[in-house]
């Protein structure tokens, strides 16, 4: 397990009440995951609103949850709010010593990094991400059919993940998708709130989504359509490009409502 110091001022609420208020949190990457998460001192939780949990271990697998062996559950309670399995002690002499909160959507309400709001998971300070308008020409299709052809898209660069091509929407089959309640939400880029899937072909489920407010870093892709490279079928300026592998190339790990 990798770990790494930070000099981010780390807050989680539940409501108006703090349940972690730290100065000395410590990033760390489980081995199996790609984004880090926060280990806390236990001197900056709130221990007393935690209690050690009834129920058994939990065994089904979350994004959110922890990728390796725990030598203790937490349950979370608030007012009158008990959330299980909201918090744990790995048992890797890494960070054995402290204690990790889930970032799951609606167990703790808010986290902060000093006053800047953030989602989904802590941001990991070795990744980039940037947005560039582009003249290639991009088509898109899968299984068999052309889903998008474009010559004025947006590629975004992030760090460890396929370059995405976002594209006009006039330029995409929306009469071939099917919309979907699927949403999303990213640290860097924000809430993708629009997803499509391409009925009857396989791995076309939520294959395409587009955020209507990105944050002011990745502004350029506005209203645009990307699709999952690692689904699909990509040429660029006629080159076909190899379906790329990282971790989305997993179906479980895709969004999906």
């Amino acid at each position: 397990m990798r770990t790494e110091g930070t000099d981010k001022w780390v807050r989680g609420y539940v409501g108006a009440t703090a349940v972690v208020d730290s100065r000395d949190a410590l990033l760390f990457w489980e081995p199996s995951l790609p984004v880090p998460r926060y280990a806390f001192p236990q001197a900056d939780v709130r221990t007393d609103l935690l209690r050690p949990s009834a129920a058994g271990p939990k065994t089904d697998f979350s994004f959110y949850g922890p990728h390796g062996p725990v030598s203790q559950w937490y349950d979370v309670v608030a007012g009158d709010r008990v959330v299980e399995h909201a918090a744990w002690v790995r048992d890797d002499p890494a960070i054995s010593d402290r204690i990790v909160l889930t970032w799951e959507p609606g167990v703790l309400d808010r986290w902060l990094e000093e006053e800047e709001e953030v989602f989904a998971h802590p941001r990991d300070p070795h990744k980039r991400v940037e947005a560039l308008a582009s003249s290639r020409h991009v088509r898109v299709s899968l299984g068999g059919t052309v889903v998008a052809d474009s010559h004025s898209p947006v590629l975004l660069f992030e760090t460890d993940l396929p370059t995405r091509y976002y594209l006009p929407r006039e330029d995409v089959r929306l009469d071939l998708l099917v919309s979907t309640s699927n949403t999303s939400v990213c640290p860097y880029k924000g809430f993708a709130e629009e997803y499509w899937s391409l009925p009857g072909v396989e791995d076309g489920d939520n294959v395409a989504w587009s955020y209507a407010a990105p944050f002011p870093a990745v502004a350029r892709v506005k209203d645009r359509i990307a699709f999952y490279n690692e689904v699909v079928d990509i040429t660029v300026d006629g080159v076909p490009h190899e379906r790329p592998v990282s971790v989305f190339s997993a179906k479980a790990n895709r969004p999906a409502t």
